[in-house]
């Protein structure tokens, strides 16, 4: 059996989608001829934790762990404003004071590629021995942060091994990229970094099509579309007996659906049983932005805050809700955005109301899945009919979702899909 080195930052107890990837691709690699060797920090800055996702790490599985050192300790004593949690640091949300713009300029352009960037070195040191000891012929990174893809070419450099760079996100194109305040000279060291690493690494993997197309503007390497995927075997559970629509994860001001809470309450003003019936959950961090445009529009006692659930709780609610919601920035940078939540939601086989920008690719695998609808985000003539026709259905009790083609994003089938592609 192969073994593959696999470096990583997100590992459980880390709660969040970005942790499923790996832990469900080291799940299965083995039946497909390659044993994972696993390469986490020992101490590292989680901002979501969920110890049930322990359970769930393949037993018998390698994992290797060397110190990291992170600066969000001196800059939580420095600033106490509330953050939006990024996949590659802590950017506020909202926070218009100077201490938080000097912050954030000191995030973006001293910490390039991103706050991680000193796990680089050590761990190109540390990782030396593993590669010789254990045989290595193939190392795996994954980001954001796409600091550890830094490892994958230090290593790439010094020693004859296939290196696979997967990227859960773009890294210059997306959308809180933006929001650093990056000098001229920043932002080309990050574009440089970039084409260093899609030049330099064997072969690459993405989750999204658009990211492949963006991708091969810059490097000639093979590039493969693995999408995230679900792997849970989900018993039957009853339905919620109200019109549930329900949001998995964080909701923050850019995925504000302004004109879906101007249509619902357009609904509950002019249709009594959905006034009676409909319920909105929001499961995860949502923001005030948010919360204030739903006091706005009158929906506060429609609005049922979950908080933050266990990925168990996920599924549960998933599985029981009437109406699944799927949220995405209206913008450029956002439509080859796929949320790892779609694909718990297509398992889930319950309708999806899917809002993004026009041509966004999570949208089109909605509609060929046939698993929902897919409105632009201000459409509110199109999310009012959709609404109303799955009310109706939902009285009759005949609120289903007929999907098809789902099976293709099982972990499994996306894993022997990598094993191929190694």
């Amino acid at each position: 059996m192969q073994k593959v080195l696999v470096i990583a930052y997100y590992w459980p107890p880390a709660g969040g989608p970005g942790v499923q990837r790996w832990l469900k691709f080291t799940k299965y690699l083995p039946e497909f001829g390659f044993q994972p060797i696993v390469y986490i920090p020992e101490n590292p800055s989680y901002p979501i934790t969920d110890d049930k996702l322990v359970r769930e790490i393949p037993k018998g599985i390698q994992i290797l762990k060397y110190p990291i050192k992170e600066p969000y300790g001196w800059a939580s004593m420095l600033s106490k404003k509330k953050t939006e949690t990024i996949s590659s640091g802590i950017i506020p949300e909202k926070d218009p004071s100077f201490l938080g713009k000097v912050l954030l300029w000191i995030r973006g352009n001293f910490f390039i590629p991103d706050a991680r960037k000193s796990w680089v070195n050590p761990s190109i040191s540390y990782l030396a021995k593993i590669i010789a000891d254990e045989g290595i012929e193939t190392i795996i990174t994954t980001g954001p942060p796409h600091s550890l893809h830094l490892i994958g070419l230090g290593l790439k450099e010094k020693y004859a091994v296939q290196w696979i760079a997967d990227f859960r996100d773009p890294w210059t194109s997306i959308g809180y990229h933006k929001k650093l305040r990056l000098s001229k000279a920043s932002q080309k060291k990050h574009k440089n970094l970039e084409k260093e690493v899609l030049t330099s690494a064997d072969k690459i993997v993405v989750t999204s099509n658009l990211t492949k197309q963006e991708f091969e503007s810059i490097t000639d390497k093979p590039i493969k579309v693995i999408t995230n995927g679900y792997d849970d075997e989900l018993k039957p559970v009853p339905l919620d007996s109200g019109f549930t629509i329900s949001h998995m994860g964080s909701l923050l001001t850019g995925r504000n659906p302004l004109a879906l809470w101007k249509v619902i309450q357009e609904l509950v003003q002019e249709n009594e049983a959905f006034k009676n019936k409909v319920q909105i959950q929001l499961a995860g961090v949502v923001g005030e932005e948010v919360l204030q445009s739903i006091t706005e529009y009158g929906l506060e006692s429609y609005v049922k805050p979950l908080g933050y659930l266990s990925h168990d709780e996920v599924l549960k609610v998933q599985q029981k809700s009437q109406v699944l919601l799927l949220l995405e920035i209206d913008s450029e940078e956002t439509k080859g955005i796929i949320p790892g939540k779609l694909f718990e939601y297509l398992n889930a086989r319950r309708p999806i109301l899917a809002i993004g920008p026009k041509g966004w690719e999570a949208g089109e695998l909605v509609a060929q899945t046939q698993s929902g609808k897919v409105c632009v985000q201000n459409d509110a003539d199109s999310l009012k009919n959709v609404l109303l026709d799955w009310f109706q259905n939902y009285q009759k009790g005949e609120l289903n979702c007929k999907s098809v083609g789902v099976e293709q994003f099982h972990r499994k089938a996306l894993t022997e899909s990598l094993a191929k592609f190694i």
